[in-house]
């Protein structure tokens, strides 16, 4: 159930050129926060009425605080990123289903691509089993040194500058990684291709899926994806990914 709260900011600090990172003290919503799930955060301008969607990085050890790593990509974030310690932001969440955590006997490997990979590292922390972490750039990395005490951790970018030339899947080739389950988030196009990769080589496969969102719980229908069973609310074939979503078994969606 969605909880609102008007967080307190601990810290906000530039990453990278571009991404910032955000401690957010809201007991409310971190006692219950799973790893996959996102906040929704409203802007303090009037003539920006929908709340803007981010993924939840990390949570605070005692579940107090929650840590959100974003990229500024229009007014609302540029606006979020003006804002400092002591500042207050109106926020709704934990919104969404989470990753399902696999038992400690399997191998699983998790992939982050572009701004898909802070929600990555929640996951890496609470996951216990065997883990090789695949990150994937452009070109500037961020974040990669925090998943280190969690995994084998494994980078590409596009440029080749770090890690392995090209793709997420060319660097699990390239380093022949093993898996028994597959976690992603990241653009679609790195999405479709970890879901052929992980049907080709019979392996089970969760995606978090990127969508433009406006209500964040599933009343408007603006963010919908194919799927292979019809949808209870709307008797047609998509789901709702802030609602149902936003993580799905790879063989359930159409991308």
């Amino acid at each position: 159930m969605a909880v609102y709260d008007r967080a307190l900011i601990i810290s906000q600090a530039e990453a990278a050129p571009g991404i910032f990172s955000m401690w957010l003290e809201t007991e409310k919503i971190a006692k219950e926060a799973k790893p996959g799930q996102f906040l929704s955060l409203y802007c303090g301008s009037e003539d920006k009425l929908l709340p803007r969607p981010i993924s939840i990085c990390e949570i605070s050890e005692d579940r107090t605080a929650l840590r959100l790593v974003y990229r500024v990509a229009g007014k609302g974030t540029k606006e979020f990123a003006g804002l400092k310690a002591g500042d207050r932001i109106d926020v709704m969440g934990a919104l969404g289903n989470g990753f399902p955590l696999s038992g400690s006997k399997v191998k699983a490997i998790l992939i982050g691509g572009g701004i898909g990979i802070p929600p990555m590292l929640e996951l890496a922390k609470e996951l216990d089993c065997e883990k090789s972490i695949v990150l994937g750039y452009r070109d500037l990395t961020f974040l990669d040194k925090e998943f280190i005490p969690y995994g084998q951790v494994y980078l590409s970018t596009e440029d080749g500058s770090c890690g392995v030339k090209g793709n997420v899947i060319n660097a699990i080739e390239q380093n022949e990684l093993q898996a028994d389950v597959i976690y992603a988030c990241g653009p679609t196009p790195m999405l479709k291709g970890v879901k052929a990769y992980a049907k080709e080589h019979n392996i089970t496969a969760w995606l978090s899926l990127e969508e433009r969102m406006a209500c964040g719980i599933g009343a408007c229908l603006a963010c919908v994806c194919k799927t292979k069973d019809t949808d209870h609310h709307t008797h047609v074939n998509n789901t709702r990914i802030c609602k149902e979503g936003p993580v799905f078994l790879a063989e359930e969606i159409e991308l």
